[in-house]
């Protein structure tokens, strides 16, 4: 690991002169040139000063950033198929994030099981067909077009009752899929 450039990077990023975070750090400018420059090693306080002047810590700096995939393409989502309906996994191993996004295909005259109530918020957009969203004792049609959003503190599910598949886009949050 190149410690000066990576100091020399975080430091232009903070929009900061040698000058500037020599004076933040109690060090001089030359010095701050020298590190940069791998011409010398700070001691463990000095880095952690100089770090602490850039806005970062010890583990975020010597941390190894994974690259975080952005874009999935149909060879990353994950399918359970059954007699009533598919769910495909937009973006594998989102149960560790916020959000879950799923595309939902629904049978013609099938329905969901009833999810019991659960802390969360759920999104969805029908992309084909028509459901009808059962909330509580309330019901709720959805055509190709519409858009749902609901807390999940009551019983909940998703019901087709028409020839068509339909199709909705769901995103849970927390995941629970």
């Amino acid at each position: 690991m190149e410690l000066g450039a990576k100091i020399k990077r975080l430091r232009l990023q903070c929009g900061l002169t040698q000058e500037e975070l020599a004076d933040r750090c109690e060090l001089t400018k030359g010095y701050i040139s020298q590190l940069e420059n791998e011409l010398t090693s700070p001691s463990i306080q000095t880095l952690l000063d100089v770090l602490s002047a850039l806005g970062t810590t010890a583990a975020e700096f010597f941390s190894v950033d994974e690259e975080e995939q952005v874009v999935f393409s149909p060879d990353d989502f994950f399918e359970k198929v059954t007699d009533t309906h598919t769910i495909t996994w937009l973006v594998p191993n989102s149960q560790k994030n916020e959000m879950e996004p799923i595309k939902l295909e629904l049978a013609p005259h099938c329905a969901l099981d009833k999810d019991m109530p659960h802390e969360g918020e759920e999104f969805g957009f029908v992309l084909a067909g028509a459901v009808v969203l059962h909330i509580g004792k309330k019901e709720f049609v959805a055509h190709k077009g519409d858009a749902f959003y609901y807390e999940s503190n009551k019983v909940h599910y998703l019901e087709n009752r028409t020839a068509e598949t339909a199709v909705v886009l769901w995103v849970a949050s927390p995941p629970t899929f």
